[in-house]
């Protein structure tokens, strides 16, 4: 596989939402299953956040994932009110999707090469249990969203 990440397989859709609760029991409706335990990102100790290259230890969301199909999720965010790229997003937008995401291997490389492709890192940080990194692009002006990356350890 080429093209920037070495990978054209999506695997997360994620939506930036107001209010978790009702937002996941929603989605457990349509899907016609029970909604999920949602929980909050993690503590800064773990995930190291950074918002636009600075520390932001204060940045924080509850989250809730929906297996959707083979390998994909859907993964609401509820934002804590602190800037972040979820928070702005809501400001900005309101509701509705934020990004779509990627697995990839080696996430330096890919945040490099997605640089040099005009993209933006809006904010990086590892998982609440330490186990991956994710990563926000800003691709809207060439390709009109978000892209997440992620990189499971």
């Amino acid at each position: 596989m080429s093209g920037i990440l070495d990978t054209n397989v999506v695997t997360q859709v994620g939506f930036i939402v107001r209010d978790i609760e009702k937002s996941k029991k929603r989605f457990a409706e349509f899907f016609g299953i029970e909604p999920p335990q949602h929980f909050d990102g993690g503590k800064y100790e773990i995930t190291g956040t950074s918002v636009m290259g600075e520390p932001a230890p204060d940045a924080n969301c509850y989250m809730a994932f929906f297996d959707a199909g083979p390998n994909v999720q859907i993964e609401l965010i509820q934002p804590n009110g602190v800037k972040s790229t979820w928070q702005d997003f809501l400001d900005e937008h309101g509701e509705g999707i934020h990004h779509i995401a990627f697995q990839v291997k080696g996430t330096d490389s890919k945040i490099l090469a997605c640089e040099n492709f005009g993209m933006k890192c809006l904010q990086r940080g590892k998982y609440g249990d330490g186990s991956g990194e994710y990563t926000y692009l800003d691709a809207t002006n060439d390709l009109k969203c978000i892209i997440e990356l992620l990189e499971s350890y």
